[in-house]
This record gives C-alpha cells, structure tokens and sequence, in this order.
C-alpha cells in the first residue's frame, strides 16, 4: 500500500506531479549559506524561518475555465437527422409492416368483420380529408359519448348517399378522447353489393338487426344507427331537415334490454350536398335501388355530377338518455318504447333547428 499512487483528475493531476518534488528543494536552499560560509568566519544572520510548507504546494489560482460542450452523439450511418427525417423513417417502416401482415394474411378480425388495423390506417387516413377540409365538421358535444362503455348513438339521415354516416365515424374517432370506433348500424343493400360489402364489414358495419345491435352493445362497443333509413337519405331537398318517421323503436328496445345509454345526434349540412330535385322511379325498379336521384348536376354532368358540394357540417352531440334505471321487462312495453323514441326525435329535431338558426351559410 505504501507504493501506491492516487491520480487525480484535471487540475489535481499537475499538483499531484510537480508539488512532492518543489518541497525538498525548498529546505535545501534554506540550509545552503550556513554551509558555504568560510571557516573562522561568523556566519551571516540566518534568515527569517520560512513558514511551514505543507506536503502539497499551493499553485496560483487558475481561472476557472468554462466546460467543454458535451458532445453529441453519432448519427447512425444512414440516419436522417433533419427536421421530420426520423419521423419519415418510422412512417416508411410502419407501412412497409402493414403491406407485410397485408399479404402473409397476419391481422385479425371480430366476428362481424371488423378490421380494426386497416380501419385506422387506411379507411380513416381516405375519409379524414373530406371531414377535416373538404365538409370542415364542426363537433359539438363530444363530451356527452361515453368514454368507455355500450351506448347507442341516434343520428338523423340525410343527403343522398351516406356521407354522413362516414363523416359520423370520423368525428367520434378524431374529436373523441378516448378515440372510440363507432359501429354502425347498415341496411341489407350496404352488404348486397360487391365492393361495399367488403369496405363496410372492413370498417366495423354491421346488419341492422336487433341481434348484432345487442351484441355489439352487450360487449361494450360504440353503436350508431340512423332510424330514418332510406327515408331519410332519399328524401326530396324540399323536406330538408324535417325528420320522417324513425320506425317502430327498435333501436330502443336494443338499448333497454342492454342497460346502455341513448345519444342524440343531430347533423347539420349533409342535406345540401346532393340536392335531390327528382326521383326516377323506373330507373330505380331496373337497378334494384330504393331511390334513383336527380340533382342539378346528376346525372347531367355524368361522373363529374356525383362530387358533392363543398357544404360546411356540424355534428352536435346531445344529453344521453340513461336506459339502466329500467326493469327488464320495460323492453317488452310499447308504450314505453313510444314515448323514448318520440323523445330521442324531438330533441335531434329541436336541435336540427337551433343549428340551423346559428348557421351564417351552407357553405360558410
């Protein structure tokens, strides 16, 4: 242990080499005139004592000299560093994963066919667009959709082809906290045609039956459902935003049998973007359609006809209906059933007509 060396760091590390070698000098040259003086000869006066040298010297005090910046880390070869680059990166790799699980048939879906993955990266990326620039919804009342939970969102139907039930999904995903995925509630043409079928059970659209309804809200998904039905969606633009007649409450007996709540939707502006002006009843027996519309630009303008005006949306959300305080035979109760459908159809027809008042414009 004697032979060891402690080896300071920095400023130390000089003190530590050249203090133990000064101190010995120190006392030597403080002895050498006594030793040189002649024989016979008075020694001068010896100097003052020479204070105590301690076993380190003090060296001058050094200014303080600021800290190296500390350095950065290497780039990794290859990697972009620039502004968005690693973000770019991640993007690339994200959808190169999602082509791969695509192909090699690695994703899952729910018993209804549901395809939650290419719901949120791809159907979603396509209908945000038209929600965010081309419609600019405006959400109101987002707050009132439960968090977590089955509950029934009613909506009206307007518009000609079912934009609003797509823009209906976009708002509860986006503006909702808890970015909940609405399931809705189609009718039995949505599933009979050959692409749309795909497309509709791909993004979490069911059969509007009371079966698939109570099992979607028995295990606590988020579903919509539009009462009006092709009444509503192809109603003449005369009628606009007079709600017709929302069936015989079936929607309501699904949601007291499963204890959810019922949510108001009223829908503002889908009205407008294809103003149906008339009905070809012939060329809609020959196509097997409900209805055949007529616009001021369909199908005058041929393909070009069918891009729908660029009318401004708002979707407000209104106070859920609470269903759990009821016993389970009030399903059963046709009065009861009346009475909660023609209070959800008043209070999505009263607020139909508060947004229309507030609206500056139909496309502004």
């Amino acid at each position: 242990m004697a032979d060891a060396k402690v080896i300071p760091f920095d400023e130390d590390r000089e003190r530590a080499r050249t203090g133990p070698q000064r101190a010995p000098r120190r006392r030597a040259a403080a002895r050498r005139p006594a030793e040189a003086a002649p024989a016979g000869q008075t020694a001068p006066a010896a100097a003052p004592a020479a204070p105590a040298v301690s076993a380190v010297p003090q060296q001058p005090q050094q200014p303080e000299q600021p800290a190296a910046p500390a350095l950065e880390p290497a780039e990794a070869p290859g990697e972009d560093a620039g502004p968005g680059g690693l973000a770019w990166d991640r993007r690339i790799a994200g959808g190169l994963a999602f082509l791969r699980r695509r192909i090699t048939g690695d994703y899952e879906v729910d018993e209804f066919g549901y395809d939650e993955e290419l719901t949120d990266q791809v159907l979603m990326s396509l209908m945000r667009p038209l929600f965010d620039k081309y419609f600019r919804v405006e959400v109101k009342g987002i707050e009132n959709v439960p968090a977590e939970g089955g509950a029934l969102i009613v909506a009206n139907h307007s518009g000609t082809l079912p934009l609003d039930g797509l823009m209906l999904q976009v708002a509860v995903h986006d503006r909702h906290p808890a970015q909940r995925h609405l399931r809705l509630l189609a009718a039995d043409l949505v599933f009979m045609l050959p692409v749309v079928n795909e497309l509709a059970r791909k993004a979490g659209h069911t059969l509007a039956c009371a079966e698939d309804a109570h099992g979607l809200l028995s295990a606590g998904e988020l579903v919509g459902v539009m009462p009006e039905g092709f009444k509503g969606i192809g109603k003449p633009f005369g009628d606009r935003y007079k709600l017709q007649r929302f069936g015989r409450g079936g929607f309501v007996s699904t949601a007291l049998k499963a204890g959810t709540p019922i949510v108001p939707c009223s829908i503002v502006g889908a009205e407008e973007i294809y103003p149906m002006i008339g009905n070809s009843k012939t060329l809609a027996r020959l196509l097997g359609l409900p209805y055949f519309p007529i616009t001021p630009t369909f199908p005058w303008l041929g393909p070009l006809g069918a891009l729908p005006l660029p009318t401004k949306w708002t979707i407000q959300f209104g106070e859920p209906i609470p269903t759990d305080g009821y016993p389970p035979e009030a399903a059963d109760d046709p009065m009861l059933m009346f009475n909660l459908t023609d209070q959800v159809r008043e209070q999505i027809q009263h607020t139909l007509y508060k947004l229309l008042v507030q609206r500056r414009s139909v496309f502004f």
